[in-house]
């Protein structure tokens, strides 16, 4: 038993070591130009997504509640918005969450706005859904999900290159729903919502955590893969729970949870490792 946990050890620490190699200064800007090329080839690859009637057809389009069409699909954005204004005002007014630094700020502040809006903007665009609402729904939870992203760069690698990530994919987001509106392709934006799924898990599991209480970013992650994995099986759970709450009602929930969560982990963490920004 001590030999395969030493070995575990090893391996772990060789996987430190490789991702400080491919992190330094220097080789940051070589990372970030292969990262690029990799998803320009893939999305030149890709044939054209157009927009499609499909995707605004959930599987729980039911009517429960004084005459609001997709009820749960409505009711189930607000927790979004219970815990995204909370979390905005701490951040911005509050000296209650363990914030460091004020790249994080910034971060943290984007993903609980983003939280916010999505509360707003996901049930007006469920309340009919279509190509002109959609919007609303979409790049709010961009706005969220590339924030969470960058926030593990500013505190596990370098605040600036973290505040770099946070404007370079924010600007990627507004592009990528400008493609959508303008050329009907959602190529971009397919491709924008799988980057966050593969980098933080990948993030939260190899690099070296700066405060307390970072096994809660390993929950939050588990239930953010969760909800887009729900979301993608929208009709599949909802068959598989007796037709009571669709996969797409319980990725909004999901998503509150990691709000929830990463709510908790600011309010009783402290800082472990000191870095520079």
């Amino acid at each position: 038993m001590r030999a395969v946990s030493k070995r575990k050890a090893m391996s772990l620490s060789s996987e430190f070591n490789q991702l400080r190699y491919l992190l330094r200064r220097e080789n940051r800007l070589r990372l970030a130009l292969s990262a690029a090329l990799f998803f320009v080839v893939l999305l030149l690859v890709t044939p054209r997504v157009p927009h499609s009637p499909s995707l605004h057809l959930f599987a729980d389009m039911r009517t429960l509640l004084a005459g609001v069409p997709n009820t749960l699909n409505v009711l189930t954005t607000y927790p979004l918005l219970l815990f995204g204004v909370p979390g905005l005002v701490l951040c911005i007014f509050g000296g209650w969450f363990g914030i460091s630094l004020r790249g994080e700020a910034v971060a943290w502040a984007f993903y609980f706005a983003g939280n916010a809006i999505a509360g707003f903007g996901s049930a007006y665009y469920h309340l009919k859904p279509d190509d002109d609402r959609i919007v609303w729904d979409r790049l709010p939870m961009m706005i969220s999900s590339f924030s969470l992203l960058s926030l593990l760069v500013i505190e596990r690698v370098n605040e600036r290159l973290g505040l770099s990530c946070l404007f370079s994919f924010l600007t990627l987001a507004f592009v990528s729903i400008a493609c959508e509106r303008v050329f009907d392709d959602l190529r971009l934006c397919m491709l924008l919502h799988l980057l966050p799924c593969i980098a933080i898990p990948t993030m939260v599991y190899l690099l070296p955590p700066k405060y307390t209480f970072s096994r809660f970013w390993f929950l939050a992650t588990g239930f953010y893969l969760l909800a887009r994995f729900e979301g993608l099986a929208d009709r599949k759970v909802y068959n598989a729970n007796g037709y009571f709450i669709s996969g797409h009602s319980l990725e909004h929930l999901c998503l509150s949870m990691v709000s929830f969560i990463l709510t908790l982990m600011l309010s009783f963490r402290s800082i472990r490792i000191a870095r520079d920004s």
